[in-house]
């Protein structure tokens, strides 16, 4: 299994209540894409992964985001109140694929 890690600021989606996200930039988007050549996506073109911040682990996908190039990583309200994680802060992830 490969992985990736990343720092990422977390942001508030705006206009859709409580969902936070965390971008993986574009030269990171470039590698993954490169990982997954010829593999099948899910819907919206998703990336199936597994992510661990700090102690927690869980299996997300992690969605393209056409205006940055990058994807964007949905934060479940459970890990961030396990994790201590808020908006505008400094998250270390681990991605494996």
């Amino acid at each position: 299994m490969k992985s990736i890690n990343i720092k990422s600021k977390v942001w508030l989606y705006p206009g859709m209540v409580g969902w936070h996200f965390a971008m993986v930039e574009k030269n990171i988007a470039k590698k993954i894409n490169k990982m997954q050549e010829g593999k099948k996506r899910r819907g919206w073109g998703s990336v199936p992964v597994s992510v661990t911040i700090g102690k927690t682990k869980w299996k997300t996908s992690i969605f393209p985001d056409k205006q940055s190039g990058g994807y964007l990583l949905p934060l479940k309200a459970q890990v961030r109140r396990k994790e201590g994680i808020y908006d505008g802060g400094i998250i270390k992830v681990k991605l494996e694929f």
